[in-house]
């Protein structure tokens, strides 16, 4: 097996400089997918978070049908850089075009005034 060493300032311990790395991201497998519906669940080692599509818009129905279409797995550590990353863009979002409410409700529709505490 070869010697990997170097010979210089890293093997007395210090740091070589620093090299600029690029990241290329690689589209070539890219599958894009619509989502108005959103369930996380997490265990101790995982988070999930599934996608899927709920059609039906009426009020007042008994049952609504949900079709799931996207499961994505992440280890905790990629889930809390996601949460980071789309509290970034959902405030630059904000700041841009109004606040947004999570009401429920149809697209477009101002929530119901409601009784504060």
């Amino acid at each position: 097996m070869a010697n990997d060493r170097s010979e210089g300032p890293a093997a007395a311990g210090a740091r070589p400089a620093a090299t600029q790395q690029t990241i290329r991201w690689d589209d070539t497998n890219l599958k894009s997918s619509y989502a108005n519906v959103c369930n996380v669940s997490s265990t101790r080692e995982e988070v999930v978070l599934v996608f899927g599509v709920n059609q039906a818009w009426e009020r007042g129905r008994a049952e609504i049908r949900v079709q799931l279409t996207d499961r994505i797995i992440l280890s905790p550590f990629a889930a809390k850089r996601l949460a980071d990353l789309l509290s970034n863009v959902m405030r630059e979002y904000e700041t841009r075009f109004g606040a947004l409410s999570v009401e429920a409700g149809r697209p477009g529709e101002q929530p119901e005034s409601r009784p504060t505490r």
